[in-house]
């Protein structure tokens, strides 16, 4: 799995590339943390380039959004497509966090 991370408008947009499974999922969480230490509470968690996503992976954003929220921050995901987006809708995430089509859509609304 790959990371990269740039800002746009004051939301951090977290592109994730890749497989997010038990391997790879701490990645996810720890790829967050310089952000929100440093003060950041908008983001983006951009899907797009994400291929396959297990369970781990879905611990590992329900992690990650706790943290967020801790610090009253809060994140957005973008460009869910194909198993991805099957699996946010049959584990429920599609009804418990805000999706948007496109990442451009998403960081106009936080």
């Amino acid at each position: 799995m790959e990371l990269s991370a740039k800002k746009d408008q004051g939301v951090v947009v977290m592109s994730v590339k890749g497989r997010m499974d038990a391997v790879t999922a701490p990645e996810f969480e720890k790829g967050f943390d310089p952000y929100i230490s440093g003060g950041d509470r908008k983001f983006v968690a951009d899907l797009a380039g994400l291929e396959y996503i297990s369970s781990a992976g879905l611990r590992s954003i329900l992690s990650t959004a706790k943290k967020i929220k801790a610090v009253n921050g809060q994140i957005v995901f973008a460009s869910l497509s194909g198993m991805v987006k099957e699996v946010f809708d049959i584990s429920g995430f599609g009804s418990m966090f805000e999706i948007y089509p496109t990442v451009n859509e998403a960081v106009a609304k936080l």
